[in-house]
């Protein structure tokens, strides 16, 4: 019976909607809403997918879902080195990658993985701002519009055995997930090898890495402390993961959902920031808890890696030309 008169009442609506159609009566129908994919590398639980979660979620709402943007994390829509062509190409709207991955492309890219240029959150904030518009005529020119960027936690040192200087380091193999990395372990005296983040325990299980940088939410998140007892406070420095939009998916929005996107975004860079300062603490605890050991580096490996980067922020700007320059000058200032 009930089956019956829900049935009579959908028929209803029907007849009642062609009628209206046909009349001219029927209200507008609202316009259809634009889908996006979104790929990211990084896995659901990171503080980096979580804040593009809370992006997506609040672009929908507040473009009273004009917008629907559908993430695909954990690199299961495409690699993390084939994101940003992605994007470029048009295969996607929109995507987040990390921005040092990039800078085999133009050194710009890499402004924010220069080791020891920056050694804390106020430092690369400072640094974020300055980068920022060079950044943005740098993805424009190749079909991008950039709409935040969010810093990981400084990268440290993880290692299989105990390192007190850059001697330790020598003939082993270290990760190496950007041209600033490989270039590292090469000068010091170790073997670059190439590792996506999402491997990198099954690597640690094989013997196929013996060390390498990255944050202590890479170190919880991915469960590394599962493989590796030693971590070294560094602080190499804080690369930041870009979201960014084609130019031709954010110029075919219309005005008030563009603004509504831009709108987000920045409340995204900001909560981002904080959430990743708050963060690093709380996974070096974690991290600590697991088991690994937690220390500072050595002066002697410290200054050992002091020396690594400041030969390659002078070797960068001899490639980063007078952008870079500008750069690294008006950091400097006081």
């Amino acid at each position: 019976m009930q089956a019956a008169t829900t049935r009579r009442h959908l028929l209803a609506l029907t007849a009642t909607a062609t009628t209206a159609a046909v009349l001219g009566l029927a209200t507008p129908v609202a316009q259809a809403a634009t889908a996006w994919d979104l790929p990211t590398a990084y896995p659901v639980a990171s503080f980096q997918t979580e804040n593009l979660a809370a992006f997506a979620a609040e672009v929908d709402k507040a473009s009273g879902g004009k917008l629907k943007i559908t993430l695909h994390p954990n690199a299961s829509l495409y690699k993390a080195n084939e994101i940003k062509r992605a994007v470029q190409t048009g295969q996607v709207p929109a995507g987040e990658f990390i921005l040092s991955g990039a800078s085999n492309e133009n050194p710009l890219f890499g402004t924010d993985a220069l080791p020891f240029l920056v050694d804390s959150y106020a430092e690369a904030r400072k640094l974020a701002g300055i980068e920022r518009p060079y950044l943005e005529k740098l993805l424009a020119s190749q079909g991008m519009k950039l709409l935040y960027t969010v810093p990981w936690p400084g990268q440290s040192l993880y290692s299989v055995k105990p390192i007190e200087s850059a001697a330790h380091l020598k003939g082993t193999k270290m990760r190496a997930y950007n041209p600033a990395s490989s270039r590292i372990a090469q000068l010091m005296g170790a073997q670059p090898t190439t590792i996506q983040l999402a491997e990198l325990g099954q690597a640690l299980a094989t013997g196929t890495v013996d060390n390498f940088l990255t944050s202590s939410a890479s170190g919880v998140e991915n469960k590394l402390y599962e493989s590796v007892k030693h971590f070294y406070r560094v602080n190499a420095w804080l690369p930041k993961n870009a979201v960014v939009v084609s130019t031709k998916a954010f110029d075919a929005l219309d005005k008030p959902t563009q603004e509504v996107l831009l709108k987000a975004a920045a409340a995204a860079q900001e909560r981002g920031w904080k959430v990743s300062e708050a963060k690093d603490a709380e996974y070096q605890k974690e991290l600590a808890a697991k088991g690994m050991k937690v220390a500072d580096p050595s002066p002697a490996l410290k200054k050992d890696l002091k020396a690594v980067g400041d030969k390659m922020v002078a070797e960068w700007l001899k490639t980063a030309g007078a952008d870079g320059q500008a750069i690294v000058d008006a950091f400097n200032k006081p």
